[in-house]
Formats: C-alpha cells, structure tokens, sequence
C-alpha cells in the first residue's frame, strides 16, 4: 500500500513553498511508486480573495516597513495560545476536514506553522498520522512553529535545533536534515574554479526587496567589470531601468527562472535578501552571500547564520554592497576563499532526498 504524504503549505514568504516543493520533488525521486503525495495550499483555497489581499499586504509590509512587521512578530513570538487563536479559522478547518477524511494522510508536512494547531483542533486526541513540522527560518525561530503538537521538528541546522531546545522541545522530536531545497541541488557536486580576473568574478544579483535602489546598485557592479547576472524575478517594470543601469556593459537580466540551483552553483557571489529559502539556497550551492535587505524577525536569525559563521556579509546600501564585492575578490580573493570554506561547512544540498527518506520510514 502507498504512502499517502500530505503537504500543506502556504503563500506568506517564498520559505514556505520552496520548502513544501523541495519535499514534494524529493519524493517524486525517492519513492514515485511507494508515495501517493498532494501539495496544498488551504489559506489559498479556504479565503480566496481575502488571503491574496492579506498576503500581498504582509508582503509590502516586510518589505517596505519592516521594523513594524517586526513588532508584529515578537508578539506572535510571546503568544502562548496558538490552540485557541485556531479556533476562530472555521473556514480553514471546513477545508481541511474533508481533506483529512478524504486522502486520509499517514503523515501530515506542515511548511508553515498555522496548520499542526488546526490539526489537532479536527482530529484531536483521535489523530493517527503524524505530524511534520519543517522549520524554513534559522536561530530566530518563532513559537509559533513549535507549540504545537507535532510529532517532529525539522531544523534547518544545528544552530535552530539548539533553540528548539533551549525553549524545551524534546530532542527525539528535533531531526536535523537541512533546509528542503530543490533536489537539483544534488545534482551539482563539482567545485566552481577560483575567480582569477574580472572577467570569472561571476555575481549574481537577486532582486526580490529594496528595489528602489537596485538601478543604482546595478550600476556600480557594472563598473567593476563582473561577470553579472541580475534575476528580476516577475517584476518585469524593473528591466527598463535595470538595462538602462548596465550602460552597455554586458550584463545578463533574467526575469522569473527555475534555474537558480544552476545559476547559483555557478556563481561566486550572490547579493540578495536574507529570506529563508534564498539563504539556504546559497548555502546548499556554497556560494557566499552579500545580503542587502533584513526583514525584522524571522530574516535577521537567517541574516545572523551568515554572518556568525562568517559564509558573507551584511551590506545595507549600494555602496557597502560594492565594497563588500572588493573587499571578497582582493588579495588573491583571500576572503572569498575563507567565505567558502565556512559556507561549505554548513551546505546540505541532499536535504530534500533525506528528508523525504524520513518521511517514508515513518
């Protein structure tokens, strides 16, 4: 009989679905004929509208005012009574219910942390699968992943597994695998060659936040001669007045691709947002990161992870960005070599396939 695998996700972060997809895909690798997998977004189908309205306005306010957005998450962090607050989303349950009794999931994947409270709020003590936490946020780990009563916790690393800890989780429910990137990551094991001239310094730019100064941004990296790719997603008014940025330097401006795995294993750098599957992409590539936007809350514990292990930098302005570009490549690219010692440490590109292999022996 198959293994029927639940996966529930949801659209408040791109974290989430990278997650909720890196386990679907392992799955489909490691076990297509033992798994029967469906992938769900239930804030989606449960309010429609509503939850595209309150998700586009969570999204402008961690990126446009992200100091409020983490006034907001240090009180969700000190809330104790999640089981109660999941009472109130009767729509979300009217969903999951007949989800739950039509596919009857042996365990239930939970990529954001709203679902194992809903969960046992229609099963209660009744619940036969299990439940699967994956934890897409590093060191600062809200409570809001895990008071709940999941069977396990999946950190993204040691350093989130000891905060697991520390705030009194049971360590036979704490699973280190890594973060579930794509498992094309897994793919890639040859080393990029050290960047020797210019025209082999190849940086990745990844536009995602902070987007009024990324013109200029483009601008001074062109002037150093990089080898530049600049990813722009699907906000497809920025290429004007990122060409226009380039100035005739040869610059390559990629709109929404699902080559990032590639893209970043061929990079030696990559500038972008401390988000948490950004962050542990690179980490999975072994390319060393600038980061160049902090959302308050769940991004500065992804932020730190770079910076105390010392994988990167933390560059808030064009400016400190291009310094930070100089500063890895001079002396021989002395600090780019050290940045990649480090990040290498902390790489698991196989988490994905390891994770899905927990999964079935569940």
């Amino acid at each position: 009989m198959k293994k029927r695998i639940l996966i529930l996700t949801a659209g408040f972060g791109e974290g989430h679905n990278s997650a909720a997809r890196g386990v679907r895909d392992a799955l489909a690798r490691v076990a297509p004929d033992q798994t029967e997998v469906e992938l769900r977004d239930l804030f989606a189908e449960a309010y429609g509208p509503v939850n595209e309205l309150v998700r586009r306005s969570y999204l402008a306010l961690v990126n446009s005012a992200p100091r409020a957005w983490g006034v907001v998450y240090r009180w969700l962090d000190r809330k104790t009574d999640y089981d109660k607050e999941f009472r109130r989303f009767t729509r979300l349950k009217d969903h999951f219910a007949p989800l739950l009794d039509r596919f009857r999931p042996d365990v239930v994947v939970c990529s954001f942390p709203g679902y194992p409270n809903a969960l046992q709020e229609i099963l209660g003590s009744d619940r036969q699968c299990k439940c699967v936490v994956v934890i897409t946020d590093s060191i600062t780990v809200n409570a809001a992943w895990y008071r709940s009563s999941a069977d396990y916790f999946l950190a993204p690393n040691e350093q989130s597994a000891a905060v697991l800890q520390r705030v009194g989780v049971a360590l036979e429910k704490i699973k280190i695998f890594g973060f579930p990137v794509n498992p094309k990551f897994a793919d890639f094991t040859k080393d990029r060659q050290l960047p020797s001239g210019n025209s082999k310094r190849r940086v990745l730019y990844m536009i995602h936040a902070a987007t009024r100064g990324a013109p200029e941004l483009v601008r001074l990296l062109a002037d150093l001669g990089l080898d530049l790719t600049v990813t722009i997603g699907r906000a497809a008014k920025l290429r004007r007045a990122i060409e226009a940025a380039t100035d005739g330097h040869p610059t390559k401006i990629v709109g929404w691709t699902d080559e990032l795995p590639h893209m970043l294993h061929e990079s030696h750098l990559l500038i972008g947002k401390a988000g948490g599957a950004t962050v542990q992409e690179t980490i999975a590539a072994r390319c060393p990161m600038i980061i160049n936007h902090v959302v308050a809350g769940q991004e500065e514990g992804n932020a730190r992870l770079i910076v105390e292990t010392n994988s990167g930098a933390i560059a808030l302005s064009p400016r400190e960005v291009v310094a930070q570009v100089k500063r890895a490549f001079a002396d021989g690219a002395k600090q780019w070599r050290e940045w990649v010692a480090n990040i290498s440490k902390l790489s698991r590109p196989r988490a994905a396939l390891d994770t899905a292999e927990f999964l079935i022996s569940l």
